[in-house]
């Protein structure tokens, strides 16, 4: 698992790769109250608007962490977009980002170092 500084976790399986934020940004966020995620096919460049969490305290960007298109979301977030509170890294993610060059993840922290970043 890799960490950007946007308190995004990123999980590579191949060339896909399963966004969704840390216990950190969803903690930071409160309860989360909707979700609006991007259109599957959508093409995305690294910094792009991806996805919208409207929490009790805020509204917020998701920004995609890396160039690629969008393969797959979590339509459960759609009726249940507490699941991001419940277990963000697990069953909160968001979406899932086919990614032609996968070298950009070597940039991204790993636990330790989010962990550092935070603390």
């Amino acid at each position: 698992m890799k960490f950007t500084e946007e308190h995004e976790w990123l999980i590579a399986e191949d060339d896909v790769v399963t966004v969704g934020i840390t216990a950190h940004a969803a903690e930071q966020l409160g309860d989360i109250v909707f979700v609006e995620l991007p259109e599957i096919g959508t093409e995305v460049a690294k910094d792009d608007e991806i996805v919208v969490i409207e929490s009790v305290k805020a509204a917020s960007d998701i920004l995609a962490p890396l160039d690629g298109e969008v393969v797959e979301v979590n339509e459960a977030l759609a009726d249940e977009p507490g699941k991001v509170n419940e277990d963000p890294t697990g069953a909160g993610w968001f979406f899932k980002l086919k990614v032609s060059d996968m070298s950009p993840m070597d940039d991204y922290m790993d636990e330790a170092g989010y962990n550092k970043f935070i603390g």
